[in-house]
């Protein structure tokens, strides 16, 4: 195969007026990610086109997030490793690409790491080296028929992940099998050993490494248990302690595409225990992450400090059904806002919840508060000096309202504009069913598969609090503390300038609700 060469050099594109022989990217805010739908505080690449996060770690006060990235084409095609770091985990600095196909093959997804110990050997001058694990994808051996054309690459970094250097041949040569990939590794404390996770066809293989050079195959999980509606991908195994406790908990994601509870890309996780060998569970039923359409691929960050002690997640919000179509010109594909991931009991099972992380409260801007009322029909939602397109709003619901009015069969909130275009956010009490709705959203006709219902079975208590974050082409809903997630995308062809308040056949009250304008990042 031809070897591919990219040349990065850092073009300032989008009206941007100023360059630097820095090899990072300085970049001023004079109309700059002004495009239409362009998201205005969630992560996108400067052009072309981006799928799976992956590779991200922290490291002497920098978290990086490297994705998949195609650096010619705003559709898939031969994958790189786009790079970006970040302070403050909201306010990104793009970085030249990291990782660019070669001879054997494209750069698919992975993970990286900081090899403190120094067990690779290949740290310089007493420091820890960086390493990077990824697939290759090898497209001739793909094309000749093979179905080995996978295998498992590193490459490391002496310069804080500014520069990588790939290490020769692959260190995990593919045993045939066509889907073998997305290496995600951690350290094992208890046999002080490297453990990869891999994504098998339809299961979980795990390897371990003194090295993370030379592997060796621990056990499988999985080809019994979970969804199987599609290919299984980008996995990530940790632990996690329970909420409140010191009970500890191994807990497995999972991508599936596709086999989404509401069609299409999802990720799926499971809770148990890990040996350093494989993982087991009593989980019998399928856990979801996210109920929308549009979070795939999220992974968490490696070497967290001890003393902040979160596990940090993103995602890939899009989905492959109908992500190569979207309307955006010059981008295509964000991620979603980064979010702690809290393992937690309800209704006596574990369940992880996602929140979304602190550092966005670093960009609100002007602030109101709702006023306490019932709603018993239908209302129109005062905010102004609130631009709703860019906005944060927690909105909590007593629906056991005061009044002595039966609980509603329905009630939720609707984003619309003049247009008749509506979001539709809502819980069916008495199915006890909670949904967003995009059918009437804006565009959906460049996609059979973009329009519809996502719904996920709940059941509420007697409030419900519902934390929305609206940015120019997305909506995330976190119900009651995270327990609950739908994340999905939306194109009206005007914004949205107006919100409802509605409820059938029963009343809820609204109380103690704030909403927030938020400040771009770009």
């Amino acid at each position: 195969m031809k070897t591919i060469l990219i040349l990065f050099t850092a073009v300032l594109i989008f009206g941007c007026t100023t360059k630097t022989n820095n090899p990072e990217v300085i970049i001023e805010a004079n109309n700059y990610y002004s495009e239409n739908y362009r998201p205005q505080f969630h992560f996108t690449p400067e052009e072309k086109w981006m799928n799976d996060p992956n590779g991200m770690f922290y490291y002497e006060g920098e978290y990086h997030l490297f994705y998949q990235y195609y650096p010619d084409s705003t559709v898939w095609g031969p994958m790189h490793w786009g790079h970006a770091v970040s302070t403050d985990l909201i306010h990104w600095k793009h970085l030249p690409v990291a990782l660019a196909p070669d001879e054997n093959g494209y750069i698919f997804s992975g993970s990286a790491v900081v090899d403190w110990e120094n067990t690779s050997g290949l740290g310089e001058d007493g420091l820890p080296p960086l390493i990077a694990i990824f697939t290759y994808h090898n497209p001739v051996l793909e094309k000749e028929g093979k179905i080995d054309f996978q295998t498992q690459g590193i490459a490391y970094s002496n310069d804080k992940g500014r520069t990588w250097t790939k290490y020769g041949e692959p260190v995990l040569k593919n045993p045939g099998i066509r889907d073998f990939r997305d290496p995600k590794v951690m350290w094992y404390e208890e046999s002080k050993e490297w453990i990869m996770t891999l994504a098998v066809k339809d299961h979980i293989e795990f390897y371990s490494s003194p090295n993370l050079i030379d592997w060796q195959k621990e056990g499988d999980f999985g080809i019994d248990l979970g969804a199987h509606g599609g290919v299984w991908e980008c996995p990530d195994l940790f632990e996690m302690e329970l909420e409140g406790s010191d009970e500890k908990q191994w807990v497995l994601l999972v991508s599936i595409n596709p086999g989404g509870p509401n069609g299409g890309s999802a990720t799926q996780y499971f809770v148990g225990d890990f040996d350093g060998n494989t993982f087991t569970t009593e989980q019998s039923d399928t856990k979801w992450l996210d109920y929308g359409r549009d979070n795939y691929a999220g992974v968490t960050w490696s070497d967290i400090p001890k003393e902040d002690g979160r596990r940090l997640f993103i995602g890939w919000m899009s989905n492959w059904s109908y992500a190569t179509v979207v309307p955006t010109e010059k981008w295509r594909s964000a991620n979603t806002i980064p979010r702690e991931l809290v393992l937690e009991i309800y209704n006596d099972e574990y369940i992880l919840a996602s929140n979304p992380v602190d550092e966005l409260k670093e960009i609100r801007g002007e602030k109101i508060e709702l006023s306490e009322q019932v709603v018993s029909s239908s209302v129109e939602l005062e905010m102004p000096k609130i631009e709703l397109m860019c906005s944060e709003m927690k909105l909590n619901f007593n629906l056991k309202p005061d009044s002595g009015d039966n609980a509603p069969e329905e009630f939720g909130i609707v984003l619309k504009n003049d247009k008749g275009e509506y979001f539709k956010i809502g819980y069916y009490h008495t199915e006890n069913k909670f949904y967003t709705d995009r059918s009437e959203g804006g565009i959906c006709s460049f996609s059979d598969n973009f329009a519809g219902l996502h719904t996920a079975d709940y059941k509420a208590g007697e409030t419900m609090n519902i934390h929305l974050f609206v940015d120019k082409a997305s909506v995330e809903v976190f119900v009651d503390g995270g327990k609950l997630v739908f994340t999905d995308i939306v194109f009206p062809k005007e914004s949205y300038d107006k919100i409802e308040l509605f409820s059938t056949n029963g009343s809820v009250k609204l109380f103690e609700s704030e909403v927030w304008s938020l400040k771009s990042v770009w």
